[in-house]
């Protein structure tokens, strides 16, 4: 049930991204249990997001001991972040969307 609802809102996040967003970068510890979600989305749905944007920039830094991270670079050089430590993937979906539908 969470992997059919995560799998919805990764869908709906793919056709917002480019329309509001400049760049989304996600920081992540490949090692750290508070990552963990954050790789689960990664591996589940960052193909999905990246189809569904093939020209937007989606990038993602791995780097031990980091705390886990999504960036989001709007127009006029406003960014914003949202921790992701010690989040399912579901809730690293909404916290991505939230920063898709803000500008």
């Amino acid at each position: 049930m969470a992997a059919a609802v995560t799998g919805a809102v990764a869908r709906g996040i793919g056709s917002k991204l480019s329309k509001n967003l400049r760049d989304v970068r996600i920081h992540l510890c490949q090692t750290s249990t508070a990552s963990q979600g954050t790789r689960d989305f990664i591996e589940q749905h960052g193909v999905a997001l990246k189809k569904a944007n093939p020209e937007f920039p989606i990038r993602i830094r791995e780097c031990g001991g980091v705390q886990s991270k999504v960036w989001a670079l709007y127009e006029f050089g406003s960014e914003r972040n949202v921790p992701l430590d010690n989040l399912n993937p579901e809730q690293v979906a909404k916290a991505l969307e939230s920063l898709s539908t803000k500008s």
